[in-house]
């Protein structure tokens, strides 16, 4: 590591990806629970998919609709602004973290109130607003199951649409009832593991939080630029509760989240439930536009949040990743978020697009970063799975080889002398022909020496094997065949002597 690396506390104050991942794979009940949940999901999303013949013509849509808003996106900005404006609603703008959580406190002390409930959001994860507020002696009530049990057991998030996935049922119960009667009603004698019974302890609990609130906090999936409207989808009905019931709604919205109008709105209520929970619609879907007198809340607050959005933006091959609804779905098909969990990658945004997202979103092209964000284009095997299920066709690995390439150009990457020495060495055998088949013929002796037809752990220590120690320290390689392909072609003349 050069000296260019800032030496400050990360996201959420984890190691480097490999140290984590380390860590996190030595919890087998974590790797039991993640592998019998991401394939539960992604087997509803593959039954529920295959029933539209025209998924991928609507996955092509959502793609060419997002294209479009990030194009033009500083133009819909502003129309939404109008759009909300005229409706009643109050619009605030946030280049970071620290300005769209300043917004939020001095809204919630005009109010003249300690507490907030909140609806699941990724944007004010991504801000720490929970934070914010707390140093601010503000409480804030996570009011999604998920979340809820996030927040009772002083976790951190493991997934974008499921945040307690890493727990079972079991250990969601011990929460419950250690923790829920620290912070208002107890969970009820004797309470059972059983689905049902742990829904019901949460709703009774929450209820209490939802009638005395004063003010909500929320996120959104879209914002309709045509009309203001800003629309929330979920699967349990709290959000509805947060977005109706108290007297002040403040949203913190992406400023990426847009869609021009409501017809765009048709593609993405398709893509985006099939591909988070495999259901074909989702039980909630929560639409408002400013405010309207007699229902719902009686102020309004936008806040349009940048925070690193721009310089993504400005990246032609990066920017993909803007495209993103917050399905999950790369999660749930990623080898390699199966058996590390969402922790590992020190983010609120996990798995393959948080490893392409959370890089950007902090700079990784622009300034020096930490370590532990240099290191996440490198949490993937490559494999692809992620871009095929991707509702709007991001090209994860695209991306993750792009932003390789940028830490290793900036000096930060994971590479050594021996790699260096390595890709050296390549680029000799590679210059002329016959060092190319000098090192087949070289790699086809060897396979003599291989029993079962691969090779197998290198016991090497790692500071000492460098990156190839550590890459055979947990794969198997195929063995080279006994005779290269130029020896076969010369011994046979091209298989004529066959």
């Amino acid at each position: 590591m050069t000296a260019a690396v800032r030496r400050e506390p990360t996201f959420v104050g984890m190691p480097p990806f490999p140290e984590a991942a380390e860590a996190e794979l030595a919890n087998p009940v974590q790797r039991a629970n993640l592998r019998a949940a991401t394939h539960t999901i992604r087997a509803k999303r593959d039954a529920v998919v295959a029933e539209l013949p025209d998924w991928e013509l609507l996955r092509r849509a959502g793609e060419a609709i997002k294209d479009d808003v990030l194009a033009r996106l500083p133009g819909l900005l502003e129309h939404l602004e109008a759009a909300v404006r005229a409706a009643g609603g109050v619009v605030h703008w946030a280049r970071d973290a620290a300005e769209a959580n300043a917004i939020v406190v001095d809204i919630v002390r005009a109010e003249g109130v300690d507490e907030v409930v909140k609806v699941k959001s990724m944007a004010t994860e991504e801000i720490e607003l929970n934070n914010a507020l707390a140093e601010a002696g503000i409480h804030a009530w996570e009011t999604d199951l998920a979340q809820l049990i996030v927040q009772l057991g002083d976790d951190l998030p493991s997934h974008i649409v499921v945040p307690a996935i890493h727990r079972n049922r079991a250990q969601i119960r011990e929460i419950f009832v250690r923790e829920m009667g620290r912070v208002g009603r107890p969970a009820p004698e004797r309470l059972s593991d059983e689905p049902a019974a742990l829904a019901a302890a949460a709703r009774l609990h929450l209820r209490e939080k939802f009638l005395r609130a004063k003010v909500a906090v929320s996120g959104a999936n879209f914002a309709i630029a045509d009309t203001g409207t800003v629309c929330v989808v979920e699967s349990e009905g709290n959000g509805r509760m947060c977005l109706t019931l108290p007297e002040t709604l403040i949203t913190v919205l992406g400023v990426e989240k847009l869609l021009p109008t409501w017809g765009d709105l048709e593609v993405f209520l398709q893509l985006l439930p099939r591909s988070a929970t495999g259901e074909r619609m989702n039980p909630y879907t929560s639409m408002w536009t400013g405010i309207t007198p007699g229902d719902g809340p009686r102020e309004f607050h936008l806040i349009l949040l940048d925070n690193g959005r721009s310089d993504v933006l400005s990246d032609p091959v990066g920017r993909q990743a803007l495209r993103c609804i917050r399905c999950a779905a790369c999660l749930n098909v990623c080898p390699v978020y199966e058996r590390t969990g969402g922790h590992a990658y020190g983010s609120v945004y996990p798995g393959p697009i948080g490893a392409i997202l959370t890089p950007q979103l902090r700079g990784i092209a622009r300034h020096p970063v930490d370590a532990q964000t240099a290191s996440l284009p490198f949490a993937s095997s490559l494999c692809g799975a992620c871009f095929d299920a991707c509702p709007v066709r991001i090209d994860i690995p695209e991306v993750l080889v792009h932003l390789r390439a940028q830490v290793v150009d900036g000096g930060r990457g994971p590479h050594d002398r021996a790699e260096d020495a390595g890709m050296k060495t390549l680029r000799w055998m590679f210059e002329k022909p016959w060092r190319i088949g000098f090192a087949q013929h070289v790699a086809g002796v060897g396979a003599h020496f291989v029993r079962h037809g691969v090779i197998g752990r290198v016991p090497l220590p790692k500071r000492v094997s460098g990156p190839v120690g550590a890459w055979f320290a947990d794969r198997d390689a195929p063995a080279p065949p006994a005779e290269s392909f130029r020896s076969w072609y010369k011994r046979t003349e091209g298989g004529r002597e066959l």
